[in-house]
């Protein structure tokens, strides 16, 4: 097993995750099977009780596992299944060697960071390292772990303690490190300054590891005195300095690897640079292309994206991936309009008057409505409202998790009117509990309580749109998060009004899709689809969202089976047999397409590219 280690210096956010995940893409391009493993220093077991403004989204694997982002970035760039075991965190590390020295597994010893917390993580290391997460049998090629943090983070200190150990156990040609870096420009002087960079691989020097490639951020790339001085003071061969300069799209991120040679470097350190007498050459023409292409979109399509964490993206981070994945395939450039749903509520008006008039206007001039996942009463009414909006005028609504259940209570009140029609989660006496708590829940322990995880769902018609999305497959695997459902007991009368659970689970009480039917494109998911969705396979339900915000829904339901026809391959792994194409029992209304285009890659946001 060969290992490539990515640290980070100076400052965070440079985008280790996007390194790490680029370098596993140009890897795998070299005909390597690539696994990945992310460390983060915290003492938290795992994410899952953070709020996204500490951390970002919680990514949800397969497992049930609730994993920090940059876990959603490794399976969208290498397209594998990871597990909760390859996210390792200082909580589970300490939880791991107290667990031992209660059931007296280390024979009465003091019980130490070294060797016992610096050797539990290199075990760790080793032992997930071997999984296979490609769908094929053996283990993988090569190792990419994330360090996450900053280089001299007390938290961080066991980790790097452990990895420099690690380097000694698996011994010379099978550990790489490569140390992001920030090169900045001074207005006031104007030129890119080293020293930065200096300071921190000296201070990781200091820590016992000596980087062998140098990846370095600026927003231009590096002139070549610069590089030059960085080999001088760094130690590191002029060869192995990556410059990664902000890019359009980070799908340029492995091409600029491959271009600056990147994958020659970190092979030679690891002793794979030939197969036989064959150097190795990455391939990335599909990278290519989807870079190419992305950069080529003139069309826009507006999404709202309606929650109440909307003042830092990286809290629905895999939704706009899936956003974007649909939009490339379907060659519209993406717009996401940030609204926040507080602003949307009455109360805003009074309170916020201008912020309020702005939100409105924004929802009102999207060509389509997307409520994400979420969990508390704070803007819940804002949702709601939102929901109602695009039922009203026949505006395309996609509901994730909390987005469906708010569509379920909007539904009630509106069209049943059952004004007191809530969930127990934000009004535990409502009259009438249209979203209840989960039976098998707990209310008294907060941590990897939800309903986790990869769960089949299964479609009861084969003539409705979600079914067809996925290619009018029986059932399909999503993933789950979630401590609240539809009330099974309010069912009926629901259907009775109009609205369709065309998805449950395999016990047919726990709904997992709604549908109008008579409705352009409303539709609710009790799962997370953004989770499963990949750059050449976006998710069936996104994709729906935007062909159907551009005025493009006819054309993809009517193509044979829907998704698999849009591609050589399937854009979503489907359970299940596959029906015959069915006619379409509906004529959906198309929408003219926006004519203006918007500076810079969001309408109003805070700047950060997807």
């Amino acid at each position: 097993m060969k290992y490539v280690v990515v640290s980070g210096g100076v400052v965070s956010g440079l985008g280790k995750g996007v390194t790490a995940s680029s370098i596993g893409a140009v890897l795998k391009g070299c005909g390597l099977r690539v696994t990945t493993i992310k460390i983060d220093p915290y003492l938290n077991t795992d994410a899952g009780t953070m709020s996204p403004f500490e951390h970002g989204e919680v990514f949800v694997l397969d497992d049930g596992g609730e994993a920090d982002l940059d876990l959603g970035n490794y399976e969208r760039f290498l397209d594998i299944k990871l597990t909760r075991d390859h996210n390792i965190t200082t909580g589970k590390v300490y939880q791991a060697v107290i667990d031992k020295e209660r059931r007296g597994d280390y024979l009465g010893k003091t019980v130490q960071v070294v060797p016992h917390i610096t050797d539990e993580i290199q075990d760790w290391i080793e032992r997930v390292s071997i999984k296979p997460v490609d769908g094929k049998e053996g283990p993988p090629d090569v190792c990419v772990i994330e360090l996450g943090g900053t280089v001299g983070d007390i938290e961080s200190m066991p980790f790097i303690e452990a990895l420099g150990q690690f380097s000694y156990r698996v011994g010379p040609g099978n550990f790489c490190l490569v140390h992001v870096s920030l090169v900045p420009v001074l207005n006031v002087v104007g030129e890119q300054k080293t020293k930065p960079t200096q300071h921190s691989v000296r201070g990781l020097r200091g820590l016992g590891l000596a980087p062998d490639i140098l990846a370095c951020r600026s927003t231009v790339p590096l002139e070549e005195h610069v590089t030059a001085k960085l080999s001088q003071f760094c130690h590191v061969p002029i060869s192995n300095i990556v410059n990664l300069h902000d890019v359009s799209n980070i799908w340029h991120i492995p091409l600029l690897l491959r271009d600056q040679k990147a994958h020659e470097a970190i092979l030679k350190v690891l002793d794979l640079q030939r197969i036989g007498k064959v150097p190795r050459e990455p391939k990335l023409a599909e990278w290519t292309e989807r870079a190419n292409k992305f950069d080529k979109l003139k069309t826009p399509v507006k999404i709202a994206m309606v929650g109440k964490y909307t003042s830092l993206s990286d809290s629905y981070l895999s939704v706009q991936k899936a956003l974007l994945h649909a939009s490339v395939a379907m060659e519209t450039k993406l717009v996401v309009e940030w609204v926040c749903s507080c602003d949307l509520e009455d109360s805003a008006a009074k309170e916020t008057p201008e912020a309020h008039q702005k939100a409105w206007k924004l929802l009102k001039g999207a060509g389509g409505v997307l409520v994400p996942g979420g969990f508390g009463d704070r803007g819940v009414q804002g949702k709601i409202l939102a929901a109602k909006y695009a039922r009203e005028n026949n505006v395309p609504y996609l509901g994730i998790c909390l987005g469906m259940q708010v569509a379920v209570i909007e539904f009630a009140r509106s069209v049943m009117k059952l004004s007191g029609a809530n969930s127990t989660e934000f009004d535990p006496a409502t009259p009438s509990p249209c979203v209840i708590f989960m039976p098998e829940g707990s209310k008294t322990q907060m941590g990897a309580t939800m309903r986790l995880g990869s769960r089949r769902t299964y479609f009861l018609a084969n003539n409705c749109k979600s079914s067809k999305l996925y290619g009018n497959a029986s059932s399909v695997d999503e993933r789950h998060r979630h401590r609240y459902e539809v009330n099974p007991e309010m069912v009926p009368e629901l259907e009775k009004a109009g609205l369709s659970f065309v998805g449950k689970d395999e016990s047919g009480r726990r709904m997992e899709i709604i549908e109008i039917p008579n409705h352009e494109f409303f539709i609710g998911a009790q799962f997370h689809p953004e989770f499963k969705s990949r750059p050449g396979k976006p998710s069936p339900l996104f994709l729906g969202l935007i062909a159907a915000a551009s005025g493009q829904l006819d054309l993809l339901l009517q193509r044979s089976c829907g998704i698999a026809s849009l591609n050589s391959t399937p854009r979503c792994t489907t359970n299940g047999t596959v029906a015959p194409p069915v006619k379409k029992p509906y004529t959906a209304v198309k929408k003219k397409p926006l004519k203006s285009l918007v500076n810079g890659y969001y309408a109003n946001s805070n700047g950060i590219q997807i």
